[in-house]
């Protein structure tokens, strides 16, 4: 069987690597650790944010990274 992805809004932002603050004050900072690297506390388990990857919130609110292609392909900018 084949889905299609509903169509959804997310925030997100892209981690250049000197904008942790933003990321900080965009995400639930209680998830983040930073320690040498910026790692979020996903559903999954601890996730490392890589330079140029974005953070996402989805849709209940929770936090992940995405890599940039990942993002590319899957999500447009909203006005």
């Amino acid at each position: 069987m084949k889905y299609r992805k509903k169509p959804v809004e997310i925030e997100a932002i892209q981690f250049n690597g000197n904008n942790i603050q933003q990321i900080l004050e965009f995400a639930d900072s209680s998830k983040l650790k930073i320690n040498g690297e910026l790692v979020i506390d996903t559903l999954e388990g601890e996730m490392l944010v890589s330079k140029n990857d974005f953070v996402i919130e989805g849709v209940n609110g929770e936090f992940y990274p995405c890599k940039p292609d990942i993002f590319e392909k899957t999500y447009e900018r909203v006005n």
